[in-house]
């Protein structure tokens, strides 16, 4: 596959994004990183230090570097230096991008997980490799469906016991996908 490659920076009409570098990580968990609850529904346990976070960043960094693995991008409001979430993307084989997103409690509500999804799908579907945009939520998690839906990924299925959720146990949980095509 002819893999894209996306912007390291990119502006939404009310955030900023760049890759994570190191130096994030206390603000980062101080933001959002550490609280269990946005956690929840995520695949990571909640940051309890900054310096495992901080490892972390340094190996987005490297996958920055390549071009490959999970690309990961932090978000802030325009003209502030706080980061209020992040959002990654995984290329995936035969042409599909697969996404991720998460914010900080705090910022809940405002769309901005909608507006960010939104120019990643848009991105993405633009490039002529990829052909399907992707994410996946919880079943239970009716706000990130509806940031999907929003989105413009339509719904497509129920995956029974798909996925593990670390903060919810170790069972395989379902698991709604989203995915637009072009």
């Amino acid at each position: 596959m002819n893999r894209p490659r996306p912007p390291a920076t990119f502006a939404t009409a009310r955030l900023a994004a760049h890759p994570p570098r190191p130096e994030d990580a206390p603000a980062v968990l101080a933001a959002y990183a550490g609280d269990p609850e946005v956690t929840r529904y995520l695949a990571w346990k909640p940051y309890v230090r900054h310096e495992p976070l901080a490892v972390f960043f340094a190996e987005c960094a490297a996958q920055w570097a390549s071009g490959h693995g999970h690309l990961a991008w932090l978000l802030r409001f325009k003209g502030t230096a706080t980061p209020i979430g992040s959002c990654g993307l995984t290329f995936e084989p035969a042409g599909t991008a697969m996404f991720g997103y998460v914010f900080a409690r705090s910022v809940w509500g405002r769309g901005l997980a909608t507006e960010t999804l939104q120019f990643l799908v848009d991105w993405s579907l633009a490039q002529p490799s990829i052909h399907r945009a992707w994410a996946m939520c919880h079943a239970e998690h009716t706000a990130s469906v509806r940031v999907m839906e929003k989105a413009g990924l339509a719904r497509e299925a129920l995956l029974r016991r798909w996925h593990v959720f670390p903060n919810l146990g170790p069972d395989p949980r379902d698991c709604i996908v989203g995915a637009k095509v072009k």
